[in-house]
This record gives C-alpha cells, structure tokens and sequence, in this order.
C-alpha cells in the first residue's frame, strides 16, 4: 500500500510541475494571462471556394512574399527579400505578434502619421514601402485582392471598430533611463545572432530568394520609416515573441533587456525611407518617434531611446492646460 500511495504522491508532484504556469526564464519579467485571440491556421482555409482559394493566396503571399514578390520574385521584383511573415507571425495570426486580427474591423481610419482617413490598401502599401523598403502593390492587382481578402478572413466575428486581446503589439512599461545600444549589444550576442547573424544580415533559404531569418539592419532590412524603428514597437514584438519560440506566456528576455535590445538593432545603418508627409500635425507624433521636429523641447536623441517618462509627462501637462 505505501509504495502504491509514494507512486501516486511522486505522480501528482511531476503532473503539477509540468502544467504550472510561468515565464520560461526565471529572469524574465512575467506577462499577465490573457485569453488572447489566436487566428485561423492554413488548414482552415476554405480552398474548396472561389473566395476561399483567394484567401489562401493572400496567406501564401504574406508567409511567402519574397518568393513572389521580392528582388527574384516569381510575379514582380518590388521587395526587398524579407517576407510579411518576418514581422507579422505566423502569417499575422500569432497573439502578440503583430498580428492582424483587427485590420478589418478598424479600417478605414483616419491616421495621425498621414492625416488622412486610410484604407487597408493603404496600409498595406505603407508596410511595403517602409518594412519592405519596396514599392506599392497595385491596389486592383490580384495579389493586393488576395491580401485584403486574407485579412478580412482573419478579422470575421470581430465587430467593427473592436480590437480583440492579443491584436498587434503589446505595449511594455517604459524604463525609468534611456535604453542602451550598448546593454542590447550584448543581449543581441546572447539570444539573437545564432538565427540573424553576428552581422544583423539573417539566413537566405537555400533557393536564395527569401529570408528565413530578417537582417535586423543593413540594406536588405526595412527602413528608418518602418513602424519597428521605434523603440517601443520592436521592444514589445521581440518581448513577447523572440528569441524563436518565445511566446507571451514564457518571455524569455526581460522587459529591460527587449528595450536595450531595441535600442542596438535600432542604433546600426539601414535604408532611409521617404518621410516627407509625415505627421501633418506634430503635436501627435509618438514619444518615441526618433525624428523631428517636435511639438516639445526634447531631444532626438531622447525622443529616439529615452526615457520617454518626461516627453509624456510634459505632453500631458500640456494638454492639461
């Protein structure tokens, strides 16, 4: 009977430990629990439609989108190599990693960055201009129907002008420094250039037409009006979902370590993306965009790694009066 009930004890113990909740590093700072949205898979894709066959190319184009797309693409060269994918995981249906579960039911809209009331094939053009330091898609092209479709598949059941938990990026609480170029070096050599290389360049597939892994700078990496290039957006996408297999319930970087890491990839050479027209209005620019001018008194440089505390807390003051 003793040996029967330590078995069972032994059993319970190994059970709990293997199901308990918590981040994967001990380091890590914890994320809360959330009943996050997590989109629709490729085989869920109705290729038995019409419609459904137009989904499924809109998936492949966002996964695959140099194969079609980039600088050997099968369909245009527009691109730089990287794939939609490289940003938005899991073809956009990974919680927490910018996906796309509420482009469908928050545009049209109008956007602080152009002042003007913006489209899907808007914004999906933005990205190819500035993440993919390319050229805009043809909004009447197939492929361009195919990605709209793609994204409304993935927004039904999401009522208009709602975000579900889990949609696009998580915001990090700011740190009460600057981040750090330096700090994120390092962090950079610990867990990120096994995967984009000590150089920042990332891995070609073996076709060499399409990154597996991105370069994080450089010329084949997206440009300085991509919306990664401000620290808060890279530091809450690598957060939540690098190093690789990294996901928001088991961070493995420490919300310090996502910032001083932003700051690093931030900090090296990329392409200059085309920022002219840019935030019409100044005054509402995001703290943490990195050029001017501004409506305050900052500092690019504080503007571009921080702390971001004071830049808000003036903004407020400001509008408070």
């Amino acid at each position: 009977m003793f040996p029967l009930l330590l078995f069972l004890f032994f059993s319970v113990a190994v059970i709990f430990q293997l199901t308990k909740k918590g981040p994967e590093s001990p380091h890590a700072d914890p994320v809360k629990d959330t009943s996050a949205w997590v989109g629709p898979g490729k085989y869920q894709v109705p290729y038995e439609t019409e419609e459904g066959k137009l989904i499924g190319y809109g998936r492949e184009l966002i996964a695959n989108t140099a194969v079609y797309l980039g600088p050997h693409g099968s369909v245009l060269q527009i691109s730089n190599g990287m794939n939609c994918q490289n940003c938005h995981l899991d073809a956009g249906t990974k919680p927490w990693g910018n996906n796309y579960s509420a482009v469908y039911s928050t545009y049209p809209k109008i956007r602080s960055r152009s002042g003007q009331m913006e489209g899907i094939y808007k914004r999906v053009n933005d990205c190819f201009e500035r993440s993919l330091n390319g050229s805009a898609l043809d909004s009447n092209s197939r492929e361009m129907q195919a990605i709209y479709a793609y994204m409304k598949w993935l927004g039904q059941g999401i009522a208009k002008g709602e975000k579900p938990e889990g949609a696009g990026i998580m915001n990090l609480p700011y740190l009460d420094r600057a981040a750090s170029p330096d700090s994120g070096s390092i962090v950079f050599a610990a867990k990120c250039q096994s995967c984009h290389g000590a150089d920042g360049q990332g891995q070609l597939n073996p076709e060499g037409n399409a990154y597996v892994y991105p370069p994080l700078w450089g010329p084949h990496s997206y440009n300085n009006g991509a919306g990664l290039f401000r620290l808060s957006r890279f530091a809450g996408y690598v957060k939540n979902n690098m190093p690789l297999g990294t996901t928001y319930h088991g961070p493995q970087l420490t919300n310090a370590e996502a910032w001083d890491v932003a700051a690093f990839v931030n900090s090296r050479p990329r392409p200059e993306g085309d920022m002219r027209y840019d935030w019409p209005d100044i005054s509402k620019k995001p703290v943490d965009h990195p050029f001017g001018p501004y409506a305050d008194q900052f500092t690019e440089a504080q503007h571009k790694y921080g702390p971001f505390q004071p830049i808000e807390a003036a903004r407020k003051n400001k509008q408070g009066k």
